[in-house]
């Protein structure tokens, strides 16, 4: 089935093409993201995979699977995005003068969430026998973010060999590169991020999606936060919890910084949390309430990481990431 769809499409049948590369879209705008940490930016490049996919099918002679072939050409756009310095954004100034210093200056300005719904069914969520990291674990903002401090070669190794589980022989032929090159990267790879990785080490791990455990939690820090209790929201944080937003260059480390910066900005709004999920772990469209009664207006996405019973970071993203959670604008009041 597969050869006479080969054979369909390279014979120039878009739809025998679509059948072919169809099935591989998903875990490919996924591999696009973890490489680019950006939903928008995964998107473009999903894009010109596809097209130099299909420009490029006449010479695909069969001596890998066409999945493999795909994560070549989509590796090799990614790494082309990379060197272009236009997706390299600088951070957003920052709105209030009144916010205390934060702890250090974020350092991917670019980072965006992606839907759980985009997650779903994926063919990398039962990797190879030699990745090391679970498929959760590998679509967490806290990796993801990790991986956008790795040189762009080292980082392709590492979710290659790591997260997907190709040999360093199939990675090699991949990136079209040495064997040697290959582990020499990956042992540079994986020593960085260990290190960007540390400070989460020790955490008691996260309440499974849905469980009783993580509605709890939500459900009284939705309480909290849609009451102004800025005590009750701190009360829910860990010791070291940490506080960002991208595209501002803010980060706060810890209670009591959270607590003034939250004190800072409240201003006396009311805020609505809609629920949603991102990156595998709990989102929230955040409104503010119009006090006479009219519509409540989008502030941005919020996402929570979990750490057994607490939060152990609330990032909050702009209103730009949430058409593509389904979130409006506005809201009626």
């Amino acid at each position: 089935m597969t050869a006479d769809l080969i054979e369909r499409a390279q014979a120039g049948d878009g739809a025998a093409f679509g059948q072919l590369v169809g099935p591989h879209q998903r875990e490919l705008m996924v591999h696009c993201y973890r490489m680019l940490g950006s939903a928008q930016d995964a998107e473009d490049a999903l894009q010109e995979t596809m097209l130099a996919a299909w420009r490029g099918l006449a010479g695909f002679e069969g001596r890998s699977s066409v999945r493999t072939w795909l994560y070549r050409v989509a590796t090799s756009r990614c790494l082309n995005a990379l060197r272009a310095s236009r997706r390299r954004p600088a951070a957003t100034p920052v709105p209030w003068s009144n916010t205390p210093e934060p702890t250090r200056q974020g350092e991917v300005p670019w980072l965006e969430p992606l839907p759980d719904a985009e997650l779903e069914g994926l063919a990398d969520s039962a990797p190879g026998p030699e990745a090391r990291y679970e498929a959760s674990e590998a679509i967490s903002l806290a990796f993801v973010t990790a991986l956008q401090l790795l040189p762009p070669r080292p980082r392709a190794v590492l979710i290659l060999r790591d997260v997907l589980g190709y040999p360093a022989r199939d990675v090699a032929g991949l990136l079209e590169v040495t064997e040697e090159s290959v582990t020499s990267a990956l042992k540079r790879a994986r020593a960085a991020l260990r290190e960007r990785m540390a400070g989460g080490a020790g955490q008691p791990p996260a309440p499974a999606p849905g469980s009783a455990e993580e509605q709890d939690l939500v459900a009284r820090f939705t309480r909290a936060f849609e009451a102004g209790d800025v005590d009750g929201i701190v009360a829910l944080m860990s010791e070291d919890a940490w506080l960002r937003m991208p595209p501002l260059p803010l980060e706060y480390q810890g209670r009591e910084l959270a607590r003034r910066f939250f004190t800072a900005i409240w201003g006396g709004r009311s805020y609505r949390l809609v629920p949603s999920r991102a990156n595998g772990q709990p989102a929230f469209g955040l409104y503010v309430r119009d006090p006479q009664g009219g519509p409540d207006r989008a502030v941005g996405l919020l996402t929570a990481t979990l750490a057994g019973n607490q939060i152990s970071e609330l990032t909050r993203f702009e209103t730009s990431v949430l058409p593509r959670f389904g979130l409006p604008r506005m809201l009626p009041g």
